[in-house]
């Protein structure tokens, strides 16, 4: 009997390697040449974000309230010209913007190690970050364009698979740099400036995707067609729409649809899952609870597996708007769970807070995963299809306006609040969900209005 069960085990080895192997393959091959470039990009960002901290106060010289400003003056810099280098994308090619993006950023890592003092730090910082935010614009216009619509969800939940990979190898790489001496710290962003140049070409060996960087023109049959109602005028005007002087329609801009900023917005508090997995609980961990602290790196290991192996299982069945609110509700649900779950900690002993904070941490991942998808497939349903850079700055601008306050304010709720502040911060992530619904379907009636189809 025993020979009997090892050998049927043994028959099952064969099929569980192979189900792990279809289950690693990319769903297409241009989602396996997206993917090399999300590696590439990963590793290279990874590597530096591990060493960062001990780059700019050792080696740059900054103390650490120096380097929360440039980071902090760099990011609302980025919101500023989000939406000013999304249309750039749009006009000179999301595939030309993205690979200008990586190439840039080549070039400022390449910088790094000549930096010295603050005001040097805060120039690069912006520069670096502005750079970034214009590439990312290009990068999603690209993406959106390129992937069949059937196919987008699902190849980008491979693609943020391979980048939380590559994050990993970087972090692996950062860290085995710290081993060390200072020479070797400050010779590292040399190595990340090469892997950013490798990335650019890699995006310059991408397919071309078709992008028009105008909204579509309808001729009219004769000059008299081009002469438009005073109603109509009226009409257009209110619904914001204008047109040229030969009588053509132009749809208003990204910033016009208030849904989809309304919906990037509320995106953007939904996102701040990415607080409580960062910041919230592990101070909650060390300061409110008696688990000891190298449970935070299992914790962190978990997320980083989960991150891994979990993106394809939480997007499948995500594909438009209405699949895409329902991955937003289940990824709230698990937000708030996490939340109910951690705050008893407070008041456990020994394994029972181990497994309570592990599982919190679980629990808010799930949020993550559910809302990567939910994401991609409001990105690709709200967006204007000629528009899809400018889009993409505009959502960055309504996501981080959605997400920036949300550090201090967590921070502050769950540690002096206690049990009750942990109640406010579900309660805010349930009614930023509420007023995704309403936001999303306000974005879609925008698009219906001026005839624009975000599948194509």
């Amino acid at each position: 009997m025993r020979l009997s069960v090892a050998g049927g085990l043994m028959d099952d080895v064969p099929a569980v390697v192979d189900s792990l192997r279809r289950y690693a393959r990319p769903p297409s091959p241009l989602a396996g040449r997206l993917s090399v470039q999300s590696l590439l990009f990963a590793v290279g960002d990874g590597t530096f974000i591990t060493v960062g901290a001990v780059f700019f106060t050792q080696i740059v010289g900054l103390s650490a309230a120096q380097v929360g400003v440039g980071i902090t003056v760099a990011g609302v810099v980025s919101m500023i010209v989000a939406v000013p280098a999304g249309k750039l994308a749009d006009r000179i090619g999301p595939q030309r913007m993205w690979a200008l993006g990586a190439l840039g950023t080549a070039s400022m890592y390449a910088v790094w190690p000549f930096i010295e003092g603050f005001a040097a730090f805060l120039v690069m910082s912006v520069v670096i970050e502005v750079v970034n935010s214009s590439g990312g614009a290009g990068r999603g216009a690209y993406v959106l364009d390129i992937l069949p619509q059937a196919e987008r969800v699902s190849s980008q939940a491979y693609m943020y698979s391979v980048l939380n990979l590559g994050f990993t190898l970087g972090a692996s790489l950062g860290g085995l740099a710290l081993l060390f001496d200072d020479d070797v710290v400050r010779a590292l962003p040399w190595l990340v400036a090469v892997l950013a140049l490798v990335n650019a070409y890699w995006i310059t060996r991408l397919p071309a995707a078709p992008h028009r960087s105008g909204p579509p023109v309808e001729e009219p049959p004769d000059a008299a067609s081009a002469e438009v109602p005073d109603a109509v005028a009226v009409e257009l005007a209110v619904e914001g729409a204008v047109e040229d002087a030969a009588g053509e329609r132009v749809v208003p801009g990204a910033l016009r649809n208030r849904g989809f900023l309304s919906a990037s917005f509320f995106g953007g508090v939904l996102n701040t899952n990415q607080v409580l997995l960062q910041i919230v609980i592990p101070l909650w961990l060390v300061e409110e609870t008696d688990a000891p602290r190298v449970l935070l790196a299992w914790l962190f290991g978990t997320n980083t597996v989960m991150c891994i192996f979990l993106p394809m299982l939480a997007s499948r069945g995500v594909r438009d708007v209405p699949t895409a609110l329902r991955a937003a509700r289940i990824s709230s649900v698990f937000f708030v769970v996490s939340c109910l779950i951690t705050l008893i900690t407070h008041d456990t002993l020994g394994w029972t807070t181990i497994l309570l904070v592990w599982a919190g941490h679980v629990t808010v991942t799930g949020a993550e995963l559910y809302l990567s998808a939910a994401s991609w497939a409001l990105e690709a349903g709200l967006s204007d299809p000629d528009k899809r850079g400018e889009y993409q700055g505009a959502g960055n601008l309504g996501s981080s306006l959605g997400y920036v306050w949300a550090p201090a304010a967590y921070t502050f709720l769950a540690m002096e609040w206690g049990a009750e502040g942990w109640l406010v911060i579900a309660g805010i992530v349930v009614l930023a969900t509420v007023g995704l619904h309403p936001a999303a379907r306000a974005g879609q009636r925008f698009l219906d209005r001026y005839d624009l189809d975000p599948t194509r």
